[in-house]
């Protein structure tokens, strides 16, 4: 199955659809979003169940951690940039740290 990366007025729309997460256009493009959290054990927390989200949805971001800040990078590489998969993936994250 083809990838493809999303362009110019797909990806305004589909950026429109998760506003907390911030566009890079660099390097074919990625989303990015930091969180905060009250301390360590519950950044790490939420690091792990993305991380069971991420096996579900066979779509790995790029991630750090300090302290009690998780930074996500999400982009395809596969597909040189942003794709609807990075969209969904930001979605589903964007609920988990509702939760």
């Amino acid at each position: 199955m083809s990838i493809t990366r999303l362009e110019s007025d797909e990806l305004k729309a589909a950026c429109a659809t998760c506003p907390d997460w911030h566009y890079e256009p660099a390097k074919g493009g990625s989303l990015r979003r930091d969180f905060i959290f009250k301390d360590f054990s519950q950044a790490f927390a939420f690091m792990a169940r993305v991380a069971l989200l991420a096996e579900k949805f066979d779509h790995h971001p790029e991630w750090s951690n300090v302290y009690n800040k998780v930074s996500i990078v999400l982009t395809t590489h596969d597909a040189s940039g942003l794709s609807a998969r990075d969209i969904q993936m930001a979605c589903a994250i964007d609920q988990l740290s509702r939760a």
